[in-house]
């Protein structure tokens, strides 16, 4: 069990910001990485349609005899719980618990953004785990439907013009708020984490749910005893269709000479 891959998905390039922490943190684990690239962007779909990508994209992982998935997506961990998913057998990570408790953590003046997809705002995820947490923090929240499309096309550095000028769009009313802490409530923003800092300012803690995601797998794994302990033998790369769209913005965005190159596959093979 402790030698079979972790399982990371998400409906495109978004899940490699939490898949990239992942390779550093438990260097010996293996990993399966899915993008289902076919049918993104998810975020602007019904939750019922949402609960149907997500069970496929679990069936596509199960099948490969993963030991534990990890939803390295904002918009199904908001509005997919695992009570949901048909014939789970293994543990189910999803990106919202470890990034607002890391968002609570950080606030100093209690005044926290959150920027994720429409369907993830929808849901209401974000802000009703943060109350939880602390009734009296106040929240400012925008639904970014063009990043994800942006940063899926491969307009990620950090001087382009056109993600630069809709980031400042999206961020203003934020801005304006005061918010000293910024979630990245979608696996695709954190790669575009400089143009959304240098329009924040430093004073302003960006959160990344990749990140964040990655650190819990390492607890989990640990906690389950579930941590392998022979060096790397195997990452892949999954993809529903474009796999060179995938594999360009993954070598750039994964760098160190990674050279991710994406297996083309139906999400029912």
């Amino acid at each position: 069990m402790k030698d079979k891959a972790i399982g990371v998905f998400d409906s495109g390039v978004g899940g490699l910001t939490c898949a990239k922490e992942l390779l550093k943190l438990v260097p010996n684990e293996n990993m399966i990485y899915l993008g289902d690239t076919a049918r993104m962007p998810y975020g602007v779909n019904t939750k019922e349609t949402l609960v149907g990508y997500t069970n496929d994209d679990v069936d596509f992982l199960q099948r490969r005899d993963v030991k534990l998935i990890v939803v390295a997506c904002g918009t199904v961990s908001s509005n997919v719980p695992a009570n949901q998913i048909k014939n789970l057998s293994v543990p189910y990570i999803d990106v919202i618990s470890p990034t607002i408790s890391a968002a609570v953590k950080a606030t100093k003046n209690k005044k926290i953004g959150i920027i994720a997809t429409p369907a993830t705002i929808k849901s209401g995820s974000f802000e009703q785990r943060l109350k939880m947490f602390d009734k009296d923090i106040e929240i400012v929240s925008q639904g970014c439907p063009q990043l994800v499309t942006l940063v899926q096309d491969g307009y990620i550095d950090e001087d382009n013009f056109v993600t630069n000028n809709v980031c400042k769009e999206y961020l203003a009313p934020i801005k304006a708020f005061g918010v000293d802490t910024l979630i990245l409530g979608c696996t695709h923003f954190p790669i575009i984490s400089k143009i959304i800092q240098n329009i924040m300012g430093d004073d302003v803690k960006l959160i990344d749910a990749g990140y964040e995601t990655a650190l819990e797998v390492k607890k989990v794994l640990k906690t389950l005893n579930l941590e392998r302990t022979k060096p790397r033998d195997l990452v892949e790369y999954y993809v529903t269709s474009e796999p060179e769209n995938f594999d360009q913005v993954a070598n750039i965005f994964l760098g160190d000479g990674s050279n991710a190159k994406a297996i083309l596959r139906d999400i029912k093979d």
